[in-house]
């Protein structure tokens, strides 16, 4: 599965380019057809097992199964290799999902497509279970909005303390753990139905749903 392109959120004092442009079509992440084109046929069942490439699978580990339904919460086993150098097994657990509102960014400069976004902020757990290092990799997941829509997480040039939206740490080998935030920009001011981990168009994604915890009140002013 190769790592997938990261939006970037710059400060209001710089260029940012068009964020939404990046978000993938109801499918694929790697290997699957260009935005707009038909989606393939050879779905798999969800007791599929997913590809593991490269991967070692360790004695004992048992990745989770193509086309696995989660709560927010629970965990899937997956092979991971983000690149031909990197390649390891990662527990991901998407522990909880908050929506945001567009004046959280008020400090980056935004198209006139990113503002009518809607920003999700998803606490992701993440253990190495294999043992390979994932150091710098994306952490591998995506949104999914009403529209089926595949999105990225965005990443930042500057601090933005709410939801970093970082990858993984830059040493993480086997036995590393880390809890982070990332960031996902719903266009047209839709809504984030679930999470989803898919490295191929022609296996049913792993995916995550619950309930979306509103957004964060705005507080009153003195």
């Amino acid at each position: 599965m190769p790592t997938p392109a990261r939006p970037t959120l710059r400060p209001a004092s710089r260029l940012v380019l068009p964020l939404l442009a990046l978000a993938l079509v109801a499918a694929g992440c790697g290997g699957g057809s260009e935005a707009g084109d038909e989606p393939s046929q050879a779905a798999a069942t969800p007791s599929t097992d997913l590809p593991t490439g490269d991967v070692d699978i360790p004695e004992g580990v048992t990745p989770t199964k193509a086309g696995t339904e989660l709560a927010f919460g629970e965990t899937a086993t997956v092979a991971y290799e983000p690149n031909t150098t990197k390649a390891s097994v990662l527990e991901l657990t998407v522990a909880e999902v908050q929506a945001g509102r567009i004046a959280d960014l008020a400090a980056f400069q935004l198209d006139a497509a990113t503002k009518r976004s809607t920003p999700y902020y998803v606490t992701v757990r993440v253990e190495n279970v294999g043992t390979g290092d994932l150091g710098g990799a994306a952490v591998p997941l995506f949104a999914v909005d009403g529209a089926d829509t595949l999105i990225q997480p965005s990443s930042f040039t500057s601090d933005f303390d709410r939801c970093p939206s970082e990858p993984l740490p830059e040493k993480f080998g086997e036995g590393a753990r880390t809890t982070g935030c990332l960031v996902y920009l719903v266009p047209d001011r839709g809504e984030l139905t679930a999470v989803s981990f898919r490295p191929l168009q022609t296996f049913e994604p792993i995916t995550w749903d619950g309930k979306v915890l509103p957004a964060a009140k705005k507080k009153a002013r003195r």
